[in-house]
């Protein structure tokens, strides 16, 4: 089954806060991520540059931590600068994701994707999912539970849900990737592209990229 773009919150076993994202896509497969300081970037592969051009919502930042390493947002557009930003500056995540939702809307692509957020919280201990669609929007606080992991996608599964979700048995940020990309219920979720996810660390979150196998 094709759902799109997913973002999810989780809480490993071993009781670590994580937040990932997965790109997936029939029509731009072309993509990768980039890890920076404290950010990610989703961009075109070398040679497919000019893709942007065809579609302005492929590139962005998908991961930004803040709240002096605090606070994970991690997302599938443009929206993640403006929850990061607004977080950084005290708002709640809660007001933040359904502020920032609301003010960029849905995607205007042919398709009206929704835009998807997540956002964890180590201060907290919190995970909070966000979608806004063309005909509504939904910003809730998810229960983490250890060795626990809830999703929200673009299409198809896209309301939140306690039916989104599975077990989470990564250990390592690169585990939690490596799940998103084909393990559980993910290896039934088709054309994956590239995964992203932030573990918390002992400061910070530990971050980790990767692209799915070639085909």
């Amino acid at each position: 089954m094709y759902i799109g773009r997913i973002v999810s919150v989780a809480r490993t076993l071993d009781d670590r806060l994580c937040a990932a994202y997965r790109v997936s896509s029939r029509s731009f497969p072309n993509r990768t991520a980039v890890a920076g300081e404290n950010k990610v970037s989703i961009v075109p592969k070398p040679g497919h540059e000019m893709d942007v051009y065809k579609n302005p919502y492929i590139a962005y930042n998908c991961v930004r931590i803040v709240r002096n390493g605090d606070v994970a947002v991690v997302t599938n557009g443009s929206q993640t600068d403006g929850i990061a930003e607004k977080i950084d500056q005290g708002m709640p995540p809660r007001d933040a994701l359904a502020l920032v939702s609301l003010a960029l809307d849905f995607e205007k692509d042919s398709y009206n994707t929704p835009r998807i957020s997540a956002v964890v919280d180590k201060k907290s201990s919190t995970g909070w999912l966000a979608i806004v669609r063309h005909d509504g929007l939904e910003v809730e606080r998810i229960p983490l539970y250890p060795g626990r992991l809830w999703y929200v996608a673009t299409y198809e599964e896209n309301t939140i849900t306690e039916a989104r979700g599975d077990e989470f048995p990564a250990e390592t940020p690169e585990d939690a990737c490596d799940f998103l990309l084909g393990g559980g219920i993910f290896a039934q979720r088709d054309n994956p592209v590239t995964a992203v996810a932030a573990m918390a660390g002992y400061e910070g979150y530990e971050i980790f990229v990767k692209d799915a196998p070639a085909v």
